[in-house]
């Protein structure tokens, strides 16, 4: 039996939340949608840029370890997965220390760490794979144009800023996502729209 088409249709958004001088929204979209296509993924997707605190709270309140981290990948549940994709929260300020370590720019490790999210939103756990998300982050990353991938950066270097590893988080978690990826303070973007 096939399903009616959903009430809503999603907006594509990129949401900053820590500004950062040479972050330029309109060339992380474009990215989105292109990395999006490359890798084949059915629905859309929403960003988050936000602090490294934020992403400390996340990080604890979703995979229960208390620090700070670059990438986080929300999947949305699987009846949305063909319309939205789920949702990918970066720390602006790992980012950014990480873009002078590795000798490029913040829009260059922005696009990177997106990459990484995304092979997560398709179903790529480079945890548990024997690869297979690498090979094709390195792939993909050739073809998008840019300088590394995460996971072939973190395989050769030690001592990284901050921790890297961004697992995919369980699909049920996923539901509640654009409630708590917001900060209180803030207000609430919906990334839901009535169809017209």
């Amino acid at each position: 039996m096939r399903s009616a088409p959903l009430p809503f249709t999603f907006l594509r958004l990129v949401i900053v939340y820590k500004p950062m001088d040479g972050v330029r929204r309109r060339a992380l979209v474009l990215f989105l949608q292109r990395a999006r296509r490359a890798i084949r993924l059915p629905g859309e997707v929403n960003v988050m840029l936000t602090s490294s605190s934020q992403m400390r709270t996340l990080n604890r309140q979703f995979r229960g370890k208390d620090r700070a981290t670059d990438v986080l990948s929300f999947p949305s549940p699987p009846a949305l997965a063909a319309q939205f994709s789920g949702d990918i929260a970066i720390s602006v300020d790992i980012a950014a220390r990480n873009a002078s370590r590795y000798g490029h720019s913040l829009m260059q490790e922005l696009k990177i760490l997106l990459l990484h999210g995304m092979l997560h939103l398709a179903g790529y756990d480079h945890e548990q794979d024997d690869g297979k998300m690498a090979r094709k982050e390195n792939l993909l990353r050739c073809k998008l144009g840019l300088s590394d991938g995460l996971i072939a950066r973190n395989s050769k270097s030690s001592g990284r800023v901050e921790a890297t590893e961004a697992p995919t988080l369980k699909r049920h978690a996923a539901s509640a996502t654009a409630r708590k990826l917001r900060p209180q303070s803030q207000p609430v973007v919906s990334s839901l729209r009535r169809a017209r």
